[in-house]
């Protein structure tokens, strides 16, 4: 069966990035002009998703208004002939469809993607954040759906990460590689802290879920914080026999904007793709650079 929904888990108050997020989605940070949010959905639409399901909360109409017709706005840009921008906001609205479902209560990422269970409707879907990405190409997305079609189970979103950050940072797989790139997960370790030689797998980003998974994050007791979390929802796939792999995403870069340094990263990143802006960007690092170094002097 195709993958055509995925769910983004939104609802969360985002208190790394207060006081921004005091009445403003953290889905909702500008990567140059463009959020967080925006650049998830574009990632899963270019992979083929026509379905986007939002988990929301309070102080998250934002994320909705962003994704609907705003006529008003649309309507002036039409009558001072800025089609350009017309034409890109509307794009925005006519990506896919959109379904918003409130999570009345913060119960964890697993009970997020329960909430979206009648519309999931017993197909296989993604999973993706909204406060972080893998920039990839292909999409990150479209690797994990061919994954998939090759091996019908649950596929994480992974890259090989071994720093001892990392492993204070990530969740990790263990596992047995059965191609280049594609691990069957044997068990699953959450932020292990110390370094261990036999996880080489990080999950960064990103999921294709079975149905299955409903089942069992249902029946799961609640862990810490009486939250119900999508790690022990695939530790339950494992122990019930039904197949967990582990994608390593080709040509990738993960962005954590939930993050405030790797948040500026990204805005740096992107900012130096852009023609109009790398160059003034460039001459200001550099005198930023030589600034910092006379000061030291």
């Amino acid at each position: 069966m195709k993958i055509k929904k995925a769910i983004i888990p939104a609802a969360g108050f985002g208190t790394r990035f207060l006081p921004f997020t005091k009445a403003s989605p953290k889905e909702m940070l500008p990567i140059v002009d463009k959020p967080v949010i925006q650049y998830v959905v574009e990632e899963a639409v270019a992979a083929g998703i026509e379905h986007i399901i939002i988990i929301t909360g309070s102080n998250k109409r934002a994320i909705e208004d962003h994704f609907d017709y705003n006529f008003e706005l649309e309507h002036r840009l039409q009558e001072v002939g800025k089609m350009d921008e017309y034409n890109e906001i509307r794009a925005i609205s006519d990506m896919a469809k959109f379904t918003y479902i409130r999570q009345r209560e913060q119960l964890g990422n697993g009970h997020a993607v329960l909430c979206a269970r009648e519309v999931i409707n017993h197909e296989p879907f993604a999973v993706l954040w909204g406060d972080n990405f893998m920039a990839a190409e292909p999409a990150s997305v479209k690797q994990m759906i061919e994954a998939y079609e090759k091996h019908p189970g649950c596929i994480i979103g992974s890259q090989i990460r071994d720093s001892e950050a990392d492993y204070k940072r990530y969740g990790y797989g263990k596992g047995e590689e059965i191609e280049p790139g594609i691990y069957k997960i044997s068990d699953i370790i959450e932020k292990p802290g110390a370094k261990d030689p036999s996880l080489k797998v990080a999950f960064m980003s990103g999921y294709i879920l079975t149905p299955e998974i409903l089942d069992v994050l249902s029946e799961l007791k609640p862990g810490i914080g009486g939250e119900i979390y999508l790690a022990d929802g695939l530790k339950g796939m494992i122990d019930n026999g039904l197949p967990v792999y582990a994608k390593v995403i080709e040509n990738s870069k993960f962005y954590d904007c939930g993050d405030k340094l790797e948040y500026l990263k990204a805005n740096l990143d992107f900012a130096m793709k852009r023609e109009e802006l790398a160059p003034g960007l460039t001459k200001y690092m550099k005198d930023l650079l030589a600034e910092a170094e006379d000061s030291k002097q």
